[in-house]
């Protein structure tokens, strides 16, 4: 049995950032006052009151008026996110507390098989099996490709990240000047700004998983 060639891109799957820290998360929560404000302004209270500080305390230890520590905690503004940073340094509290709230009702997303459509090309159907529009979001498809069939463009990338998987098949993948044969099991991940293509390299139908991240849109 022919020994598979190692791709030379990497051999571990790239890290794929999907959150862009406390700025993203109050983002999220200042969209909802009933999920974000509210529950901020009460945690922001019940520390204060539970170390004994009074409003002017925290106000002079975070450099804000007294007033404004007051009007957070009952909901009547939201804080720029240095405020809300300096506040919890005074309550010597750590900031991620304040938005555990929001990570635990992250949005759950469920695809049923057939549901997320398809698209077909000349000698490849695509199966989407996941989409998450927005500049943090993936999009992940099944990819099948006939014998000879190419999926990609050689001349030009986009920006974001790229990781696949093959199912079964052998595939050659080519980014930028570099190329790779991947066999069932083998995975590969890349900047995908460099031209990059899939092709089919064997004599049976090559399926493979592909996300992609920011999404693409327009695949193929």
């Amino acid at each position: 049995m022919a020994r598979v060639k190692k791709c030379a891109l990497t051999n571990r799957i790239a890290p794929l950032v999907l959150d862009r820290g406390l700025n993203l998360y109050y983002s999220l929560f200042s969209m909802d006052k009933d999920k974000g404000r509210g529950k901020l302004g009460a945690k922001i209270r019940a520390v204060r009151e539970r170390r004994a500080l009074t409003l002017r305390e925290v106000a002079e230890k975070a450099g804000v008026s007294e007033s404004l520590v007051s009007q957070i905690e009952r909901n009547r503004v939201s804080p720029a996110i240095d405020t809300l940073l300096s506040i919890a340094d005074a309550l010597d509290l750590d900031p991620e507390y304040l938005f555990a709230d929001l990570k635990r009702d992250r949005k759950l997303t469920v695809l049923r098989a057939g549901e997320g459509g398809t698209i077909t090309k000349p000698g490849v159907l695509y199966e989407r099996l996941a989409q998450m529009k927005g500049d943090v979001g993936i999009e992940a498809y099944r990819i099948t490709l006939e014998a000879g069939a190419r999926t990609g463009n050689g001349e030009y990338g986009h920006q974001g990240w790229e990781l696949g998987m093959v199912e079964s098949g052998r595939a050659e993948l080519t980014v930028g000047n570099r190329n790779c044969t991947l066999g069932p099991g083998d995975s590969v991940s890349f900047r995908s700004d460099s031209p990059h293509a899939l092709s089919n390299a064997g004599a049976e139908k090559l399926r493979v998983i592909w996300v992609i991240t920011p999404p693409k849109g327009d695949i193929g």
